[in-house]
């Protein structure tokens, strides 16, 4: 009976206890292992289906053999597959917050569109799918059948705003079977869109986040393709809908700094099929395999690695906005890249025989056209400089403010000089940059062999793509410019003065420290900072709101605070530099030592310092010279914002400077008198490794185009899981590493020749591993190790790891200094009210706005739960937008069109019951409440009660006074 009953064929708890209670109700024997392991298979869900539908019945012979039967009769009533691997069938409900979280479900039953749907998936099969999603997040590790709510429960909740919508289905649902501390107010769509969210539709792609653990134990390299392999082969069934995996992305340092515990890579399932009744219209992907529907966004399976394919097709996830135009009517030309040539005009090739190139990732665009982009964007986003209204008692400011305005605006709008941009055009894809160039013929783009990332296949001419020009970026007006670590370590190397750099700091720390005293002061930190809080605290000054009131001090101290933590890491604003955008100049009338620099009153003559972050070389700071060039306003007339190099000599300008290009790297120029005084510069870059570190064994040698379509799928996901679950550390652990050893080469005394040479050969070694560490996703996933006898094992103090060593250099020097300013946190004293807000208040209106800030506490604590930045704060702003809602009855106070007396009533209730909390906490955070919501009815009562006229003003102009 032992053998029988094979408990070491393991099955979920649901269907266990199920199993175990019909062998007790009907008296059967419990099944033979073979059978059990069938049922395994199967997945929870559906075996929880064969289960109940035989508990409802009479079992005749042996429960095993009913078990067979059910389970052969399922599957032949199953679809064709929609995946290439196999017939799908969908982990459990996973548990993750989107839109992104853990991952954690066993494999279920098959999707059908034959198959009767109940009435209550029928019903949440009508909500948008967030708010699905939300029910399914909220009911744990149940199923929706299983659940005390009926399907007419379920409508009734369909036309809730988002934040009343999650209350209901909390105090019906949640809070019955998931912990408090897993609620959240979302899920929450990004702002942002990419290419492949805008061809399939938000609710359509889920972004997915593997957990380090399943079942409670952490998953080692060995191991995690069997946890996750059927997830690849079936997909994740959510609801109705099942969603497959389909492109992931890897996002770095960048990435990592947004969410420090979770992984930086990210990865993308989408849905190709429902039963959702919302979801019955025709889909771009209806009766697609996940094959044809990579085609759909480019040819990808033409490159020469699989890696290169997962670099590539991951384009897709760019945050861009699309270009309104209709690319059928616009004329795509390929021109020919400028190549590097000797001084005997012989073309010039790398050390892996490709010709050196000075267009790399650079062509051009139609005036027409590039007046269709708009100006200010940068990462899929327009930098939106809003309205804020500021009281005018800043004389000084005032007249620059004043001036300004004054100057006549030019009638004639310019188009962005350059545009970064990702083209998917029949199958290719090209990514890069465009100059704007008025000689071209109207509705002209053209783009050079660089550019071209992956080719049309003309045996795919019968699926149909989705084509697009894609923005990423512009040429913007430089922000306020600031160092880096790296760059002070090569500053310094290269003969700028520790004291220039102290000078620096001390100033930089004296303004920061009299922000609580000094509305100059106050104001130049709280605009710089303005990012933070929406430029709260700038409006508060501007307004005529005393330094000492106590909300604008805790906000003035967080500012300060983080103005101290950039100083302390390196991040010291210097005048006179900028970041621009790179190109080639298209004259061909630069020499080889030459650039031209376009800034706001045109181009600069001059010496001038150019630099590419993440440059560790000697030689990555180059000394230039800044020419001006007539020709060069034929193409771009007035436009401005860019560094435009060279296409002479036997090697780009823009490889030696760290490797860069024109795919829209940003140059650091610098025109700052000090710094071209002392620096003095080295040798450029020139690489010597070949990436022949480490063979990587995880990366098949294979083309994409060597599979088949299934074997391709599993490679692709294979690669996921090794680049989320065996991360190489090459490119930090070489960055650190260099960095140590920097520190140790800049106190190095002069006679200490021997001890410099040893350490500045090791640095060298380090910057060669860390270049091929940065592009060795692009060329076949070759993997590389930085050797044990490289890697520091003492690293500066100011770095803050745990074996240091005490440093003299400029970094420690800058580091000290900043942590020998200490000052106290007005934030902890305690709070008062302003005077003239304090006035008698409705005793009704009192009482309705103390309920709505009960309640918007719980919202906004629940709100700050989203495990990542972005989703805290759109879940965030979400909240704030309701309760404005309440007070404006319109988004925002320009667009109310209740009386002012009764909104002055209602914001100065705000004002004191927000208050009258902070001061029972004795924490000035809590007055935020007042300020994010009744913030500008508060300011414009502030500025009536002291008989004083406002003007408006945007931050942009505020930054360029402040720069």
């Amino acid at each position: 009976m032992a053998d029988l009953w094979s408990p070491q064929v393991a099955l979920p708890d649901k269907v266990e206890q199920l199993l175990q209670k019909i062998c007790k109700d009907q008296k059967q024997a419990p099944p033979r292992a073979d059978v059990r392991q069938k049922l395994a298979s199967l997945g929870e869900e559906a075996a929880l289906g064969i289960l109940r539908e035989i508990s409802a019945s009479s079992i005749r012979k042996s429960l095993g053999g009913f078990i067979l039967y059910m389970i052969n009769k399922a599957s032949s009533q199953r679809l064709a597959p929609v995946s290439p691997l196999c017939t799908p069938s969908s982990p459990s409900r996973p548990m993750f917050s989107p839109p992104q979280g853990n991952l954690r479900g066993s494999p279920s039953s098959s999707l059908s569109s034959n198959c009767a749907v109940s009435p209550k998936l029928a019903a949440w099969g009508e909500l948008e799918f967030r708010k699905a999603f939300l029910i399914l997040s909220y009911i744990g590790e149940n199923q929706l059948e299983d659940i005390n709510i009926s399907a007419d429960e379920i409508r009734s909740l369909k036309n809730l705003g988002m934040i009343d919508f999650e209350e209901r289905v909390w105090e019906a649902l949640g809070h019955k079977y998931i912990d408090k501390e897993d609620r959240r107010m979302g899920p929450y769509l990004h702002k942002t869109k990419t290419h492949l969210q805008r061809v399939l539709g938000d609710e359509n792609v889920l972004a997915v986040k593997f957990a380090e653990k399943v079942a409670g134990r952490r998953i080692f390299s060995c191991d995690y393709y069997s946890m996750y392999h059927k997830i690849a082969r079936e997909g994740i069934r959510v609801g109705s809908r099942r969603y497959f995996f389909f492109v992931f992305k890897d996002g770095g340092k960048e990435e990592k700094k947004k969410n420090p515990t979770s992984s930086p890579v990210k990865c993308y399932f989408i849905r190709m099929e429902s039963n959702a009744t919302i979801d019955q219209s025709e889909y771009i992907l209806s009766r697609k395999t996940v094959y044809e529907a990579r085609s759909v966004f480019m040819h990808a399976h033409g490159l020469s690695s699989v890696t290169s394919f997962m670099a590539r097709f991951a384009l897709i996830l760019s945050k861009t906005i699309k270009l309104e135009v209709d690319l059928a009517s616009v004329n795509i030309e390929v021109i020919e890249d400028v190549l590097c040539r000797d001084t005997d005009g012989n073309i010039v090739y790398d050390k892996d025989d490709k010709p050196r190139i000075h267009t790399d990732g650079t062509g051009f665009i139609s005036e027409d056209l590039a007046l269709l982009c708009p100006h200010n964007f940068y990462k899929g986003e327009q930098i939106r400089d809003e309205n804020i209204e500021r009281s005018s008692n800043l004389d000084e400011l005032a007249g620059k403010l004043l001036a300004m305005m004054k100057q006549p605006e030019s009638q004639t709008r310019e188009p962005p000089l350059l545009i970064q941009f990702r083209l998917f055009n029949n199958g290719c894809a090209i990514k890069g940059t465009v100059l704007v160039n008025k000689k071209l013929p109207p509705r002209t783009i053209q783009v050079r062999p660089s550019m071209v990332k992956v080719w049309t296949d003309p045996k795919l001419s019968n699926i149909r793509t989705e084509n697009s020009f894609e923005i990423v970026g512009t040429s913007n007006k430089p922000k306020r410019t600031f160092l880096s670590r790296y760059l002070i370590a090569l500053l310094s190397y290269g003969g700028v003065p520790k004291e220039y750099f102290i000078d620096i700091v001390i100033n930089a720390l004296r303004d920061a420290h009299s922000v609580f005293s000094d509305k100059r002061a106050a104001l130049k930190v709280s605009v710089c900072h303005g990012d933070m809080d929406d430029f709260s605290a700038a409006r508060m000054i501007l307004s005529g709101i005393p330094l000492d009131e106590s909300f604008l001090q805790h906000r003035l101290s967080i500012l300060m605070k983080e103005e101290q933590k950039s100083l302390g890491g390196g991040k010291l604003p210097v005048p006179e530099c900028y970041y621009l955008m790179g190109t080639a100049d298209p004259t061909g009338i630069l020499e080889s030592d030459e650039v031209c620099v376009i800034l706001d009153n045109g181009q600069i003559s001059g010496k001038v310092l150019v630099y590419r972050n993440p440059g560790l070389h000697f030689g990555d700071i180059h000394v230039l010279k800044a020419t001006y060039v007539k020709a060069l306003e034929s193409f771009i007339g007035n436009a401005k914002y860019a560094i435009f190099f060279p296409c002479k000599g036997p090697r780009s300008l823009a490889d030696e400077i760290a490797g860069g290009d024109f795919d829209g790297d940003m140059y650091w120029v610098s025109r700052n008198p000090q710094l071209l005084e002392y620096y003095k510069g080295s040798e450029p870059w020139t690489p010597t490794s070949l990436m022949q570190n480490v063979p990587n064994h995880n990366v098949v040698n294979k083309k994409p185009s060597d599979f088949s379509a299934e074997e391709l799928e599993e490679e692709l996901f294979k690669l996921f899981l090794t680049t989320r679950f065996q991360p190489s550390y090459a490119k930090s652990v070489a960055a650190d590493s260099w960095l140590a050893l920097m520190d140790r080469l800049l106190i190095l005394r002069e006679y200490c020749i021997e001890e410099k040479d040893h350490a500045k050969a090791n640095i060298l070694q380090l910057i060669d591993i860390y270049y091929d560490a940065l592009d060795a996703p692009k060329k076949g996933g070759q993997k590389i190790e930085v050797p044990n006898e490289l890697k520091a094992e003492l690293f500066p103090h100011y770095m803050e790891r745990e074996k240091s060593f005490t440093s003299t250099s400029i970094l420690g020097l800058i580091y000290d200094k900043v942590k020998s300013y200490q000052s106290e946190d007005p934030s902890m004293k305690e709070i008062w009210k302003l005077p003239c807000f304090d006035v008698e208040v409705p005793d009704a209106c009192l009482i309705k706005w103390k309920e709505h800030y009960e309640q918007y506490r719980q919202e906004m604590t629940n709100a700050l739960k989203n495990g990542h930045d972005e989703g805290k704060n759109e879940a965030a702003e979400e909240v704030i937008k309701k309760y404005k809602e309440i007070l404006y009855g319109a988004a925002e106070l320009e667009e109310s069109k209740r009386g002012m007396e009764e909104i002055f009533s209602e914001a100065l209730v705000i004002y004191h019951i927000t208050y009258d909390f902070a001061n029972s906490r004795r924490s000035a955070s809590y007055c935020s409440f007042a300020w994010r919501v009744a913030g500008p009815a508060l300011l414009k009562y502030h500025a009536m009660k002291k008989g004083e006229k406002s003007f408006l003003c945007i931050p942009s102009v505020l930054r360029e006074i402040f720069n």
